[in-house]
């Protein structure tokens, strides 16, 4: 949520410094998909992650009370819509990363499984 917060704050003051927490933040969603098993646990946190990160940057921008930098779109209030749907996708992404990436350790290095000692 504060990352959220800042983003609404900053929105106001410069568009390369409101981009830049976007990025941030897009890298964040992308890697909490690895602390979950698979795509679809991954999904859930990201939708939700998403859903309060787009909340919290349009009522911390209404707060501030300034003219946004960057375009927020021509109904702002879809903007949520627009990164919760973000957040989802690159939580999935990442947690589909994980799974192929536990799956390549497990196969070991010849590609076949690894035998346990």
């Amino acid at each position: 949520m504060a990352i959220g917060g800042l983003a609404g704050v900053l929105v106001g003051v410069s568009a390369a410094a409101y981009w830049a927490i976007a990025v941030v933040a897009a890298v964040g969603a992308l890697l909490s998909g690895f602390e979950h098993t698979d795509g679809w646990d991954a999904a859930d946190r990201g939708f939700l992650s998403g859903l309060i990160y787009g909340t919290a940057l349009l009522l911390a921008h209404e707060l501030a009370g300034t003219q946004a930098k960057a375009s927020l779109g021509s109904v702002p209030a879809l903007l949520a819509v627009v990164t919760t749907l973000a957040g989802m996708l690159l939580a999935a992404a990442g947690g589909q990363l994980a799974r192929a990436r536990r799956a390549g350790a497990a196969a070991g290095p010849s590609g076949a499984p690894a035998q346990r000692l």
